[in-house]
């Protein structure tokens, strides 16, 4: 498979798991051209995928030198600002800044959000009970977890649209190069509003725990203060928005499976699980950058290259998941790559595992009629390079799917 056969792979809407198919058969480890016009190494089988994401020489600090860097397109003060947080640094500074925020995710911490969490599902729903078609994604599959890392975050639920926006375009990034610098600038700003205003009235929430231990000396600059905020925004709804409404996507377009889970809720964990793997929030690890040559799938990645690892992908390799291309809702449990692997693995994947969990089961306890409002060809996927989402997802509440 040559690198044009392959050009931005991430375009490839509905097709995107041929497209990868394909990739792990013929050519598992190859360089690809990204829609700035720069190219990336994608990694496309599991025990690549796994090894690119633990071994050292892939580096989150280190950025590439090529037109791949968009974060080049600010001011390097509004990057340093945006840019200092645990995903986008190596060991010592990772260690340093995930211990300061692992508390409040902690799997027995998370688990105790399970009542207030149901409480946000049942008023979404309740606002939407005497409808009879909705968008799914933008009155349920969004909101909730905005207000949950809200609430979390001690951020007002009120300027929730206002920087879901700003998310969206960010997310896009290389996608969409065009609107990435206004929108960093703009949710730079908010972050520096919640700052101020915290600062003169803390409460009992994370934002305050962090100013405090930034202000107690803990080593924790302004900019790493503003970054981890950016980073928990961000990562604090969008992947489980994405999960929540990819899931239902799932569930619906087989009008069975939904009948079962709605008869079966015992099945939760694990239907969230699958649907993970089969339909992960996150196509694609965020960048790294090889600090020395390195030899994976049988290619040589040289010094300074930039690195894509595709979960979606090491997701569906039939060496790790048998009939992977198939959605199985009781499937043994074999651990995915949806939330990542080695020292950078998602901090709150077990708050969106619980934020899935209750989502789908409020679903089905309050609409077990549900169906898909469109057909399938009419949904469409977001344009990003790393998220994995779709556009919208109309259903009926307690009608019959569309022809």
């Amino acid at each position: 498979m040559t690198t044009a056969s392959v050009a931005n792979p991430f375009a490839a809407g509905w097709d995107l798991h041929d497209v990868l198919a394909r990739m792990r058969r013929e050519s598992p480890v190859v360089e690809v051209t990204l829609p700035t016009g720069a190219t990336a190494w994608l990694v496309t089988r599991y025990d690549d995928a796994q090894r690119a994401l633990s071994d050292p020489r892939f580096s989150k600090a280190v950025m590439p030198a090529g037109g791949v860097n968009y974060r080049a397109l600010v001011p390097e003060s509004v990057e340093r600002a945006l840019n200092r947080h645990m995903l986008a640094t190596d060991p010592p500074d990772h260690t340093r800044l995930r211990r300061l925020v692992a508390g409040p995710f902690a799997p027995r911490r998370v688990a105790a959000m399970r009542p207030w969490i149901e409480q946000i599902a049942e008023r979404l729903l309740d606002g939407v009970s005497g409808a009879v078609e909705v968008d799914l994604l933008d009155a349920y599959a969004a909101p909730l977890p905005i207000q949950v890392i809200c609430e979390l975050l001690g951020i007002p639920v009120e300027d929730q649209t206002t920087f879901r926006g700003w998310v969206n375009a960010i997310l896009a990034g290389p996608m969409n190069v065009a609107e990435w610098p206004p929108a960093v600038m703009a949710l730079l700003d908010y972050i520096r509003g919640l700052l101020v205003a915290k600062r003169q009235d803390p409460g009992d929430d994370l934002l305050s725990a962090l100013i405090t231990a930034r202000d107690e000396g803990d080593r924790l600059t302004d900019d790493e203060l503003t970054s981890m905020v950016y980073l928990l925004l961000i990562a604090g709804h969008e992947t489980t928005t994405n999960l929540i409404a990819n899931g239902m996507l799932l569930l619906l377009s087989e009008p069975a499976r939904w009948e079962r889970v709605v008869a079966e809720p015992e099945l939760l964990p694990g239907v969230v699980e699958e649907c993970l793997r089969y339909e992960g929030p996150v196509q694609t690890a965020t960048f790294r950058t090889t600090l020395e040559p390195v030899e994976l799938g049988g290619h040589l990645i040289p010094a300074g290259a930039t690195v894509l690892v595709s979960l979606s992908s090491a997701n569906r390799d039939a060496d790790r998941f048998p009939d992977p291309d198939r959605l199985v809702l009781d499937r043994p449990a074999t651990p995915n790559l949806a939330f990542g692997h080695g020292i950078h693995y998602c901090l709150g994947a077990p708050l969106a595992r619980l934020e899935g969990q209750v989502a789908f089961a409020a679903l089905a306890r309050r609409f077990p009629g549900m169906r898909l409002a469109v057909p399938l060809d009419q949904l469409s996927w977001r344009p990003s390079v790393l998220i994995r989402g779709l556009a919208a997802l109309p259903v009926t509440l307690n009608g019959t799917r569309q022809p």
